[in-house]
């Protein structure tokens, strides 16, 4: 049995032992909430048991759990071979036995540990059964669907503490690989960021991954793709054509239609 509302008191305790007043830890609070509020509302749009429901409602509460620890660490949020945070995330909640303070059935710490761990990959992982790939799917767009809203409206000094440089924001250049491989509909390698721009094109990029048509949906209709766009007053004349052809090309490939 799945008790959210506990498992949310528990989540609420457990963030006492970081810096409630840091932007960049009042941004990964809010981004979780909404991320489990989009979660619910894929699965409702799915038609998905209340089971169900309430399993992506709980991957959701917990899949940046290991963010807080990340960014005390790191003092940033960008993933490397030396601390992935859906990694450190399922270390602390499975090898630790943290997830036993959240719920204690354990009869979907499978489920959990699998979607958990491949929230923020570039890929799924292979040979998982029907139900832990529909919780992948959805903790996945959940996640970037709500990346759209912070990238629209969170400062950029706190979601990316590691690449904002205010001397050279207004004049930041795209990375060739980043450009290049937006328009062959690819997604963006954390590893390739080198800018802020790279960063929010990477978001942009995330249309190419989604697994539901509701998630484009949801980005066509939020008109995220020129929000973001224009968030960034770029002086540089290269940017500025590069950025219109990626708002064209992703204007583009969102209008497809809904299956």
């Amino acid at each position: 049995m799945i008790d959210f509302i506990k498992a949310k008191s528990v989540f609420s305790e457990y963030l006492k032992q970081y810096d409630l007043s840091d932007g960049s830890i009042k941004l990964k609070i809010k981004h979780i909430y909404e991320v489990v509020e989009k979660s619910e509302y894929i699965a409702r749009v799915l038609k998905l048991e209340e089971e169900d429901i309430e399993l992506a409602k709980l991957i959701a509460l917990l899949h940046d759990i290991g963010r807080f620890e990340q960014l005390k660490e790191t003092k940033d949020f960008s993933d490397n071979k030396y601390f992935d945070h859906a990694d450190y995330g399922e270390y602390i909640l499975f090898d630790k036995g943290l997830i036993r303070n959240f719920i204690e059935d354990d009869q979907y710490d499978t489920i959990i540990k699998i979607a958990i761990r491949n929230h923020n990959k570039y890929k799924i992982e292979e040979n998982l059964n029907k139900k832990e790939l529909l919780h992948c799917k959805i903790i996945r767009d959940a996640d970037k669907l709500d990346n759209f809203r912070v990238k629209e409206l969170e400062k950029l000094e706190d979601m990316f503490p590691a690449h904002y440089h205010p001397e050279t924001i207004d004049n930041e250049e795209i990375s060739d690989k980043i450009y290049n491989d937006f328009k062959n509909h690819k997604c963006i390698k954390i590893e390739d960021r080198k800018t802020c721009i790279d960063c929010m094109v990477c978001v942009l990029a995330f249309i190419f991954d989604f697994n539901f048509d509701i998630s484009l949906k949801y980005v066509r209709e939020k008109d995220y793709i020129n929000k973001l766009i224009n968030r960034f007053e770029n002086k540089n004349e290269e940017t500025i054509k590069k950025l219109e052809e990626i708002r064209k090309i992703a204007n583009e490939y969102i209008k497809k239609p809904d299956k």
